[in-house]
């Protein structure tokens, strides 16, 4: 009789452990579901905001974008006369296709650009200037750039990206 008693109770024990004890948070979505509802959307609760102003503790507004809003905005802003290839928020990337200043036909520039950081800081974006030629036989060829041009970028770039939180600070 003992016996029978100890088996019925590991057997309910055992029967137990597997229920879910946390019948209350039961979803019966698939998983690709759930996990698209536990992350919440792509962009945050809020969206896609760059310049809201609501926390500066990071130095660049309450931003969903994962790299300093006003570095962000300052390098689409310095870079706008080049055509873009490719602009990555998330990841602080931004590619230009070639671009040939008409007033200097024959030679053509693209523009890699990353920012490095969710704080507006001198060291906070990384820029690689690509420069091409065309020789006699009216190919692109590519050649040495000067590295001060990139540096002269960069500061443009951190310059208005000063601007641009100066002027949200200023406007409060």
């Amino acid at each position: 009789m003992i016996r029978n008693l100890l088996l019925a109770v590991c057997l309910l024990s055992y029967l137990g452990a597997c229920s879910d004890v946390e019948s209350e948070t039961y979803k019966p979505y698939a998983i690709r579901d759930q996990r698209r509802i536990d992350r919440g959307k792509l962009t945050g609760d809020e969206g896609l905001s760059m310049f809201n102003g609501k926390d500066q503790k990071d130095g660049g507004g309450n931003s969903a974008i994962a790299v300093n809003s006003f570095l962000w905005r300052a390098t689409l802003d310095t870079l706008s006369f080049m055509p873009l290839a490719s602009a990555d928020p998330f990841g602080g990337v931004v590619i230009t296709d070639w671009y040939e200043n008409p007033e200097t036909p024959g030679e053509r520039f693209k523009v890699n650009a990353l920012i490095l950081d969710r704080t507006l800081r001198a060291d906070g974006i990384k820029l690689t200037l690509f420069k091409q030629k065309v020789d006699k036989a009216g190919a692109w060829r590519d050649t040495a750039v000067d590295h001060k041009m990139e540096r002269s970028l960069e500061d443009t770039i951190l310059t208005r990206a000063r601007e641009l939180k100066v002027s949200q600070l200023g406007g409060k």
